[in-house]
C-alpha cells in the first residue's frame, strides 16, 4: 500500500514536471550577446551590453517581445578575446528551439574567425560598424553584414571632415595626417583606405601602432610632438583611448585636430582626461544623449519595473556605448520581424533573420515609431549591399557632454568600393565562391 501510493506520486510528480517544463519550453526567440564585462575593454564592453539588454527587456516588457514573441537574451563573456568568442558561439550557436538568430561578435577578431562559420550554421551575423570591411559586398558574402557603415568608409569620411576644416579637398595637398591605431586586425583596418587617400588628395599619411592593451604611449607621442602632424586619427578601444587623449594633452596637440574613430568616442574615453579633454572628436553614426522616446520607455518599463540587467546604470542610460548597445539591438529586433513578415511564421531560425537583414528598411518614419527618431540615420540593406548608406558624422566634447558638429558624410565611394571589389573577389577566390547575381 505504502509502495502503491508512492509510485502514484511519483507519477503526479512526473507530469506536474512535464507539465512545467512545457511551460519553461515556450517557444522564444534566442538573441546571443557576446559580451565584455571583464579585462581591459570592461569599462567600454558594460555600456554596449546594458543598452542591448535593456532595449530586449523593453520589448518584452512593453510589447510581450517581438510580434507578441518573447525574446531570451543569452549573454556569453568573451572578455575581447578572439579565442573566448569563437567558444561562445559553440556554446551559443543551436540554444533554444530556435537556435542562434543572429550573432553581434562585438569585436573585429571574432568576426574574422565566424565568417567561414556562418555560412555553414546559417546564422546571420551583423557585425555593426566593425569587422571585415569587404563584407559589404553581399553577393560574396551571404551572411555577414556590416551596416550602417564600414570602417573604410568612416575613414574617408573623416578625411572629408579635415578637407572641409582646412577650406576644400585641395588644401589637404602637403597636409600630414597620422592614424595612432591598436595594433590589431581591428586597428589596422583603415590603413589601406587612408593610404589609397594620400595618393588621391596628396597628404602625408603615416601609421603609429599601440600595442594591446595601449597603455604604453610615451614614444608615439613624443615622435609625434617631434614631427607636428596637422591632424590625428585613432583606431583605439577601452584604455587606450584614455591614454591617448592624455598624452595629447601633455604634448598640448590641439584636441580639436584629433578624431577617434567611433570606437574612442564615449564618455569613457574623455572623462579621464578632465577639462584637458575638450574639443577632442570622434566620428559617429548616432546621437548622444537621453532625450528620445525609447529612453523615456526604457526607465518606466525596464528601470522603473526593476527588470534592467544593471540597475545602478541607470543614471548613465544614453552615454554614447549604451546608445550603440540600443540602436544594434533595434536592428535586430526590425530584421527578426521582417523575417517574420517574409516567411509568415513566428518561429523564424538564422536563415529566416538573414534573409529579413537583407530586406531591411527602417526609414525614418519607421525610427519615429519606434521612438529613435532623429537618432540614428535611416537604412535600407539589399543583396549587393550590405553596408547600407555608409553616412558618418562627427561629435564633439564639449567638456560635459559630447555633440554632433558635422554633417553626415557620404564615404569616398570611388576609392572604398575599388577596395571592397578587390578584397572581397580575392575572398571568393581564395575560398571558392562564386559571387551571386544580385540582379
Amino acid at each position: 500500500m505504502a509502495i502503491s501510493r508512492w509510485l502514484t506520486g511519483l507519477a503526479a510528480g512526473i507530469v506536474a514536471a512535464t507539465l512545467g517544463a512545457g511551460t519553461l519550453a515556450a517557444y522564444e526567440l534566442t538573441i546571443p550577446f557576446f559580451s565584455y564585462r571583464t579585462g581591459p575593454y570592461a569599462p567600454n564592453g558594460i555600456p554596449v551590453a546594458n543598452g542591448w539588454h535593456d532595449y530586449f527587456t523593453l520589448l518584452n516588457e512593453r510589447d510581450g517581445g517581438i510580434n507578441g514573441v518573447k525574446v531570451n537574451v543569452v549573454e556569453c563573456e568573451t572578455g575581447y578575446n578572439t579565442k573566448k568568442g569563437v567558444e561562445c558561439y559553440e556554446k551559443v550557436k543551436n540554444r533554444g528551439e530556435s537556435g542562434a538568430l543572429i550573432i553581434q561578435p562585438l569585436s573585429t577578431g571574432i568576426t574574422y574567425q565566424l565568417i567561414p562559420k556562418a555560412s555553414v550554421d546559417k546564422i546571420p551575423i551583423h557585425s555593426m560598424g566593425y569587422g571585415r570591411t569587404s563584407a559589404a559586398n553581399g553577393r560574396v558574402f551571404k551572411w555577414v553584414f556590416n551596416f550602417p557603415a564600414t570602417y573604410w568608409s568612416q575613414a574617408s569620411a573623416l578625411i572629408k571632415y579635415i578637407g572641409d576644416r582646412e577650406g576644400g579637398m585641395a588644401n589637404l595637398k602637403g597636409k600630414k595626417i597620422y592614424l595612432v591605431y591598436h595594433n590589431s586586425a581591428y586597428g589596422k583596418e583603415p590603413i589601406r583606405t587612408l593610404e589609397a587617400l594620400s595618393k588621391k588628395h596628396g597628404f602625408v599619411f603615416k601609421g603609429l601602432p599601440v600595442d594591446h592593451p595601449g597603455q604604453e604611449q610615451k614614444a608615439t607621442w613624443l615622435q609625434i610632438r617631434r614631427e607636428r602632424p596637422d591632424w590625428v586619427l585613432m583606431w583605439g578601444w577601452g584604455v587606450m583611448n584614455q591614454v591617448a587623449i592624455k598624452e595629447a594633452a601633455s604634448i598640448r596637440f590641439p584636441m580639436d585636430r584629433f578624431i577617434g574613430v567611433w570606437w574612442s568616442g564615449s564618455e569613457n574615453d574623455v572623462k579621464p582626461a578632465g577639462a584637458a579633454a575638450k574639443g577632442y572628436l570622434s566620428g559617429t553614426f548616432h546621437q548622444p544623449g537621453a532625450d528620445f522616446p525609447v529612453h523615456k520607455d526604457i526607465l518606466k518599463y525596464v528601470y522603473d519595473r526593476g527588470k534592467a540587467i544593471d540597475p545602478s546604470f541607470r543614471p548613465r542610460v544614453g552615454e554614447v556605448l549604451y546608445n550603440r548597445g540600443l540602436v544594434g539591438a533595434m536592428w535586430a529586433a526590425e530584421a527578426i520581424r521582417k523575417a517574420m513578415e517574409i516567411h509568415g511564421t513566428k518561429k523564424v531560425r538564422g536563415e529566416h533573420v538573414r534573409d529579413g537583414l537583407e530586406a531591411l528598411e527602417v526609414d525614418e518614419a519607421r525610427l519615429k515609431e519606434l521612438g529613435f527618431g532623429g537618432f540614428t540615420v535611416p537604412i535600407k540593406i539589399t543583396c549587393a549591399n550590405h553596408e547600407g548608406p555608409g553616412l558618418v558624422a562627427v561629435q564633439q566634447w564639449d567638456g560635459k557632454q559630447w555633440k554632433i558638429v558635422s554633417k553626415f558624410y557620404e564615404p569616398d565611394r570611388e576609392i572604398v568600393d575599388a577596395l571592397i571589389k578587390e578584397d572581397s573577389e580575392k575572398y571568393a577566390k581564395e575560398n571558392n565562391i562564386t559571387p551571386r547575381d544580385c540582379k
